[in-house]
């Protein structure tokens, strides 16, 4: 039976979806499950959670715990799978550093986990914590496949892919939800079965490029009609979305809230009404973890008094992948991989991009997608530049290419100078302290 690595598995929530999807597909479900943090209470109750679910389904799988950095190379010791889902920094004080130090500069932000400011500090903090143990697999588990969870996830994926010899793939779920909850949220529900779709680009800014009924009749017509008249007549969750099924002529994989931050056009000090107008939630991403810490608290004391507890499988990718790559009977994912050999014909071949992929015996195959709409394309490239200069930063240490980095992001560079920019970056660089490689 194989061995699962799951890296930063005090993230409960999200090592009892994966791993307990791993206990329901039968060639998984008496794996060798390695649960390893560097927090030692966090680790305990997921040991506790992820045992009652095993307990509940057979009791096949064994679970064995690793704490601290001390441990982690016996933790990844000849593991055919590791999970990556780690946090650096958590929410107090690096999430927290990310959000006030440039809102003192007028720079506003919604999630700030992938792109932006925000997005460029957390990968700067994460990718020398990633490589360290990208280089542990390659001494005790070279054969191993990295499924890389963690946000941001082009940068990281994307470094590993370019630095370590690690077999890699980021996953985000943001693409299997795409088109089911567009066609819901327009009261398109009996065009779900059947369908056909084609999605590319990059994470978080992937493009639902078709959308075909069971007929082969296109649906981005009425899609569009329907948009249109929903972000003109109701308030919603999904207005910035929607506003570029008009504007750019496509919907996108992640959600409003995300991809309000993504661009230059919706979060301006000149356009205040913006805000109100297109349901943007500033600071989201503060709130939310907030609330999921005070959430989990009471959720892990209900579920601790049971001794089995049940789960049924997700459409979270990994049991799929882990499943595909052990039988060999093949499935379809959107992955996160290298640009190599043109998968995108209009973007650089060292960008990561999400493409559909096959994964099987071999691995995971990423297909073939083509070039995209010129537009879509530019809306990419504004990402990539960002995601490609950090990458830099992260490989050269060098304190310029941070700087670079936050010059080219979009809405950066729309809000503030380059003055300004430098400033709020060494300003940064200087609260992160020891969570930051030194920058020459």
């Amino acid at each position: 039976m194989p061995k699962i690595t799951f890296i930063g598995a005090g993230s409960t929530v999200f090592a009892r979806n994966v791993l307990g999807d791993c206990m329901c597909t039968p060639v998984l479900k008496d794996s060798e499950i390695a649960l390893y943090d560097i927090d030692g209470e966090r680790l305990k109750e997921s040991e506790k959670i992820i045992s009652a679910i095993n307990r509940g389904k057979g009791g096949g799988a064994r679970i064995q715990c690793y704490l601290g950095v001390e441990n982690r190379k016996a933790a990844l010791k000849g593991a055919q799978f590791v999970v990556n889902a780690i946090q650096v920094g958590g929410y107090d004080p690096c999430t927290i550093i990310d959000f006030e130090i440039p809102k003192k500069y007028g720079l506003r932000q919604t999630i700030a986990d992938t792109l932006g400011i925000g997005g460029i500090m957390r990968a700067l903090r994460t990718i020398p914590v990633m490589e360290a143990f990208a280089h542990d697999m390659e001494e005790v588990s070279p054969n191993a496949w990295l499924l890389n969870y963690t946000n941001p996830m082009a940068m990281l994926t994307g470094y590993i892919l370019r630095y370590t010899g690690v077999k890699a793939v980021g996953l985000c779920h943001s693409v299997q939800a795409c088109s089911e909850s567009l066609l819901k949220s327009l009261d398109m529900e009996d065009k779900l079965e059947g369908r056909r779709e084609k999605i590319a680009g990059i994470n978080h800014m992937a493009w639902l490029l078709e959308l075909y009924d069971r007929a082969g009749n296109d649906l981005y017509p009425e899609i569009k009609k329907r948009a249109r008249e929903k972000n003109r007549t109701q308030k919603h969750g999904d207005m910035v979305r929607f506003d570029y099924i008009e504007k750019l002529g496509y919907y996108c994989t992640e959600s409003s809230e995300h991809n309000a931050e993504y661009n230059p056009f919706y979060i301006k000090r000149a356009y205040p009404q913006f805000i109100e107008q297109f349901n943007i939630p500033l600071d989201e991403y503060p709130r939310r973890c907030v609330s999921q810490i005070a959430g989990w608290k009471k959720e892990y004391e209900n579920l601790s008094r049971s001794n089995e507890l049940a789960h049924e499988r997700s459409h979270e990718y990994a049991s799929y992948i882990l499943e595909a790559i052990r039988t060999g009977v093949p499935c379809k994912i959107g992955g996160n991989v290298l640009n190599r050999g043109g998968l995108i014909d209009n973007l650089p071949g060292e960008a990561c991009v999400e493409v559909p992929c096959m994964v099987d015996k071999n691995g995971v195959n990423p297909c073939y997608s083509g070039p995209l709409p010129l537009q879509l394309a530019a809306m990419n490239m504004s990402n990539i530049n960002v995601q490609l200069l950090t990458i830099e930063a992260a490989h050269t240490r060098k304190k310029e290419h941070v700087y670079h980095a936050a010059m080219m992001d979009p809405h950066t560079q729309a809000e503030l100078s380059l003055d300004d920019i430098v400033r709020m970056v060494d300003e940064l660089i200087e609260a992160h302290g020891t969570w930051l490689p030194a920058f020459r």
